[in-house]
């Protein structure tokens, strides 16, 4: 048996023309038979984003709330200690003129 030479020029000639031929119809087929599949976990992805921003917006409601009723109950003691500090001073003031006066005597 004898073994021919290999024309390397005739085979990369035809695999450079399978490759002009093949690449364009192999992109357009993936193109085609994949479009869907992207689509379909694009929205996917989309909605869990939605979501997920949907969920920090809640909590940071939440939190925003929480802060809204510790100010709320903070003025509300301070209204309450400005009035009890008003109706001590308003009752103070003759006790400690008659005690000023009688530290003064004694």
């Amino acid at each position: 048996m004898e073994i021919l030479p290999i024309d390397l020029t005739a085979i990369i000639a035809v695999i450079m023309v399978f490759s002009i031929v093949l690449i364009p119809i192999i992109g357009l087929t993936a193109r085609f038979a994949l479009k869907p599949t992207v689509e379909a976990l694009s929205k996917i992805f989309e909605k869990q984003g939605k979501d997920e921003a949907l969920l920090i917006l809640e909590r940071r409601i939440a939190l925003l709330e929480t802060e809204l009723d510790s100010l709320q109950n903070t003025m509300h003691r301070l209204e309450e200690v400005s009035s009890f500090d008003h109706q001590l001073r308003a009752s103070s003031d003759k006790p400690r003129e008659q005690l000023q006066g009688g530290s003064s005597q004694g």
